[in-house]
């Protein structure tokens, strides 16, 4: 292994740490079991939207303003998100701490050097990891 393809330790323990935590307090409110898997669509789902180019996003991103219905439905839709972020603004933080974790991950590991496909694996291997590591921990304890 190369020095520039070593992985940065720092903020994958953060990341850890963040992901652990979340499954501890998940855990912790005893959630059935399609809360779980939601949970792991939603970490995928951030850890995907986190990985993917600029480019892609940017030809996403015009799909989205390609008429005025859809920029209305959008609009709508970032209003309704807002109202949501000032009415649960402790889940709003918890969110935006887990995305801020993964997204300084992301960041160190391609400057690190890997690639897309490499970051995303990593990322995803280890928040699900994590996650279960955190609901393990509760139930031992």
């Amino acid at each position: 292994m190369s020095i520039s393809k070593r992985p940065p330790l720092l903020s994958l323990a953060l990341l850890l740490l963040t992901y652990t935590s979340t499954g501890w307090i998940i855990s912790k409110i005893y959630t059935p079991w399609y809360m779980w898997l939601l949970a792991v669509i939603a970490i995928l789902l951030i850890t995907g939207g986190l990985t993917i180019s600029g480019t892609r996003l940017a030809n996403f991103s015009l799909l989205l303003f390609k008429s005025n219905l859809r920029s209305f439905g959008l609009s709508v839709l970032a209003a309704f998100l807002f109202f949501l972020m000032i009415a649960r603004f402790r889940l709003f933080l918890d969110t935006l701490l887990i995305v801020a974790a993964t997204a300084l991950a992301r960041m160190d590991l391609q400057t690190a050097g890997f690639n897309q496909g490499q970051t995303f694996c990593l990322l995803s291997i280890l928040c699900l990891t994590s996650l279960a590591l955190g609901a393990l921990i509760h139930k031992l304890i």
